[in-house]
């Protein structure tokens, strides 16, 4: 089993910075794939980013590519999603999943999420 405690979310100025962190609980963090995913009111969950468990590969969606970077602290057991140049569109609710082993894209494959943190973007 493993809980996540996703934190950072507010409102901020189109063109700010937000960073979030998903702490998780549990002896094997080391092993899960770990992703962010969106969602907006009406709309379908939608993937952001995704690392594996070393933190040597991650994919992101094409709108948050050279803005988000996804990392991770085994050690701290947490993964973080620093988010740059923010725009409106941008504005979700924002949450951590974790899946183990190999990664996926899709909301269906995590078995394991936060409650989700807002992130509002002002224009």
């Amino acid at each position: 089993q493993v809980q996540l405690v996703e934190s950072g979310g507010g409102l901020v100025q189109a063109g700010g910075s937000l960073r979030l962190s998903c702490a998780a609980s549990g002896r094997t963090f080391s092993t899960y794939v770990m992703g962010w995913f969106r969602q907006t009111p009406g709309k379908e969950r939608e993937f952001v980013a995704v690392i594996n468990w070393s933190g040597g590969t991650t994919y992101y969606v094409d709108s948050v590519k050279g803005r988000f970077t996804i990392s991770r602290d085994n050690a701290k057991n947490t993964v973080y999603l620093q988010m740059n140049s923010l725009k409106p569109e941008d504005t979700a609710v924002y949450y951590c999943a974790a899946r183990e082993y190999v990664i996926k894209f899709m909301p269906s494959e995590y078995n394991y999420w936060g409650q989700g943190t807002q992130v509002t973007v002002s224009s």
